[in-house]
């Protein structure tokens, strides 16, 4: 991996906080991810399962980790399960996790390799009455794929058809959504480097450059420093290509007087960021572009200052969203006839600001957590509003990471410019030199 190794503490405490939420007599099993296939031979990129992650810091694939808290044998309460290597695999892959390495990686002491793994859990359910397992209930999951989690569910109900099952998804979810000192440093330095990319990108930005040279820029500065990549598929969108919420082709050139909206964010150590900014192709804003500009930050000023323990999301959305009526009505965008005749299940201002203001973030960018759970000191949050004017051509979206703590909250994108003023300025240092 390119980043620094993670002190094994932290998955130690996570594994501990888990085991304090089981049933008595459990067992958690939890695989890796696959390793997903292209065409022919080809395979993508492998990327761990946030919840195997979460609890060993494992980064490898076909891992499986165990946990049998009230096992008699103490020496089997923890397992983690490991791909055995050999020279060819060395040869052909590379270097793969010792058992000791295992060891310190996970702060798991009992290293197995795999094909230990069936004999392992039969010794180990012969004295336990749940087993807890894993599938995605994340609320905007639509995939079809079968994963190696769902093969094991299934695989285990056969083998073990009269032992209770648990769901692993609830449980871990609610551990994950508040974060600890370690994982909001991870999640901060994630934020740092994407400062690093956008500062490089305010360089180079002018009219004529395309938006996947842009996108070029971020990925060498994330690369450099020790990130795996993009967070997520990068939004380059000069013009009314702002106006496409997902917009993901990024092949258009610049061009003078347009905005760029770029929505991208570096991930580090398997954690994320998650960055919008929105700056003129020219340098400077024109005066349309700079009222819109300040409406949508001072909407997200408003909306970061409403994340404080004892909010909800839903609550939440809505209050920002009376905050972005009295915008849109003073940008002349809506009047008191469209508020007087609004639909309460779609709004007026939704016309021009669609999507939500905030989510989770964490280990996945659009992070696991319910949400109509309370907010609490260490969960983090995007807060990202947005204005689309598609008969201007202008798409501004404006999104900071924000963790909430016991008095309010603190911006993990403090240092990233976002005042119109400070960004004119570096554009005009940059061509200056």
């Amino acid at each position: 991996m390119k980043y620094r190794s993670i002190p094994n503490e932290l998955f130690q405490l996570n594994r501990a906080n888990l085991i304090k939420q089981l049933k008595a007599n459990s067992v958690v099993l939890i695989s890796a991810n696959d390793i997903m296939p292209t065409n022919a031979d080809g395979t993508m990129a492998f990327r761990q399962n946030s919840n195997l992650f979460y609890l060993s810091g494992v980064d490898q694939e076909e891992s499986i980790l165990m946990l049998a808290p009230d096992f008699p044998n103490e020496k089997l309460r923890e397992v983690l399960f490991l791909r055995e290597t050999n020279e060819q695999i060395a040869i052909w892959e590379g270097h793969k996790l010792t058992k000791e390495e295992g060891r310190k990686t996970s702060g798991v002491d009992t290293i197995k390799w795999n094909h230990e793994f069936e004999q392992t859990l039969s010794a180990i359910l012969a004295e336990s009455e749940n087993i807890y397992l894993y599938k995605t209930e994340h609320i905007r999951n639509a995939s079809t794929t079968e994963t190696r989690n769902d093969r094991l569910i299934k695989w285990c109900k056969e083998q073990f058809p009269l032992h209770n099952y648990q769901r692993l998804a609830p449980v871990i979810y609610d551990l994950r959504t508040v974060k600890s000192k370690e994982e909001v440093r991870l999640i901060e330095h994630a934020c740092h480097i994407t400062e690093q990319g956008f500062r490089r990108v305010l360089e180079v930005v002018r009219p004529g450059v395309w938006e996947y040279e842009v996108e070029a820029e971020y990925a060498y500065a994330f690369l450099q420093n020790r990130s795996r990549g993009f967070a997520y598929q990068p939004i380059v969108a000069g013009g009314s290509n702002a106006c496409v919420l997902h917009y993901l082709d990024n092949n258009q050139q610049l061009r003078d007087g347009d905005l760029l909206l770029m929505d991208v964010g570096a991930e580090y150590a398997n954690y994320n960021s998650d960055m919008t900014r929105t700056i003129p192709v020219s340098g400077r804003f024109s005066k349309r572009q700079r009222q819109v500009y300040d409406a949508v930050l001072r909407v997200k000023n408003k909306a970061t200052e409403l994340l404080r323990p004892g909010g909800v999301i839903p609550e939440y959305h809505k209050a920002v969203g009376e905050i972005m009526t009295e915008e849109l009505l003073e940008l002349g965008l809506l009047d008191k006839t469209d508020i007087k005749n609004q639909n309460s299940d779609q709004p007026a201002y939704k016309k021009y600001f669609m999507h939500g203001t905030s989510h989770h973030l964490g280990l996945d960018v659009h992070d696991v957590a319910s949400i109509y759970a309370t907010f609490k000191p260490g969960m983090v949050f995007t807060v990202e509003p947005g204005i689309y004017i598609q008969s201007e051509g202008i798409g501004i979206r404006l999104e900071d990471n924000v963790l909430i703590t016991d008095s309010g909250h603190k911006n993990l994108m403090r240092n990233i410019p976002i005042h119109p003023e400070e960004i004119e300025d570096l554009m005009h240092q940059n061509r200056s030199n």
